[in-house]
């Protein structure tokens, strides 16, 4: 498994959420982080991503 080399809180950043929301979205889908520096695999990332997306299609409805 290799890593995004992208961290909780860039994620958050990139995406403007809170890093609770990103919190959240890992806890979701199971996703294991300890801080909001915590590296995240490349899988993980992507799943995360899409979440997002697609929470931000729905909400476009």
């Amino acid at each position: 498994m290799g890593f995004a080399d992208l961290s909780v809180a860039e994620l958050a950043e990139d995406y403007k959420l809170s890093v609770e929301d990103v919190f959240s979205l890992c806890d979701q889908l199971g996703i294991a982080y300890k801080a909001p520096q915590t590296r995240l695999a490349l899988e993980d990332v992507k799943a995360i991503i899409l979440k997002i997306v697609a929470q931000r299609n729905d909400s476009d409805l």
